[in-house]
């Protein structure tokens, strides 16, 4: 005895109007079509559900018992469909984002108000945080998904590349770099090094010492956040590296930031997601819109 979704549409439309013809007219069909779901309907429950008369049709007392069910039943169905409607046309939705302290507080927020005005509807919520804690987040459930910087050994995680950016150097205005053509590393070595602690400094420090094995290039500072290092740099306590996406936090800090060269030294950062999880239609959506705005950014 399983009555399909149509019946029960019929037999619903029908209990609301008590007239055949304006419940046909309600869903859509003929009147005869609109009789023969409820018939089949009568059929697979092995009992009448309505008393036809000329002018109206009237339930039985089964059909009284079924119809606020059925009704109930159309009607939570055709609220999650809508709820589900809402999530893929993007009128609902949060995106949960683990990002590292300096692109929160530089690249992202832009993209995030650029994607807002495009999908208002769409709640964002970003996580800023230390670069070492982005990946654990994406695991633990509490982010969508994160971005940050190539790991060694890699994360268990799926990883897409977002961008690839060479390394800057950043020091106070008036400084005596700012007055040559060419910065390298060789120059980076004659002055106090402010650098974050972690993996993303040691890896470039082994970068730097494997091109260039005489120079000496140590960090003076190691700090947590690169705010903090900036600071530093901004009150003259030494230079720091970081990646070109900070020159609008660096330019308030009163900071000139130029390439590095001798080698040129990059990095590349990844959206990092959970293997075997689908992402909501919201978070699909603002990856595909950050990829755009990174790649015109870059432009």
């Amino acid at each position: 005895m399983n009555p399909t979704l149509r019946q029960m549409r019929a037999f619903v439309a029908l209990a609301k109007t008590g007239n055949f013809t304006l419940a046909a007219q309600s869903m859509h069909v003929t009147q005869s079509a609109l009789s023969g779901l409820i018939k089949e309907l009568e059929q697979t429950l092995g009992a009448k559900v309505v008393d036809r008369s000329t002018r109206r049709a009237l339930l039985t007392d089964i059909g009284r018992e079924l119809y606020p069910l059925f009704s109930q039943m159309i009607d939570d169905l055709d609220g999650a469909l809508a709820n589900v409607a809402d999530h893929t046309q993007l009128k609902k939705g949060i995106v949960r984002i683990a990002a590292p302290q300096l692109l929160s507080c530089t690249l992202m927020p832009q993209a995030i108000a650029a994607y807002r005005a495009l999908h208002p509807d769409i709640e964002v919520r970003l996580g800023d945080t230390a670069v070492e804690s982005v990946i654990a987040r994406v695991l633990s459930g509490e982010a969508d998904f994160g971005i940050g910087p190539e790991r060694e050994p890699a994360p268990p995680l799926d990883a897409q590349l977002l961008f690839e950016m060479p390394f800057a150097l950043v020091f106070p205005k008036g400084h005596e770099l700012e007055g040559q053509e060419r910065i390298s590393w060789k120059d980076v070595a004659r002055y106090p090094l402010i650098s974050l602690q972690g993996q993303f400094t040691e890896r470039l420090l082994d970068d730097v010492h494997a091109s260039l094995r005489e120079v000496p290039v140590k960090p003076a500072n190691e700090v947590t956040f690169m705010t903090t290092a900036l600071a530093m740099a901004a009150a003259g306590l030494g230079v720091t590296v970081c990646m070109p996406y900070a020159a609008p936090l660096a330019a308030l800090y009163g900071l000139v930031m130029r390439p590095l060269e001798a080698p040129v030294l990059s990095r590349r950062f990844f959206i990092y997601t959970r293997p075997g999880r689908s992402l909501s239609p919201a978070a699909e959506s603002f990856i595909g819109f950050l990829q755009e705005f990174v790649a015109k950014a870059k432009d």
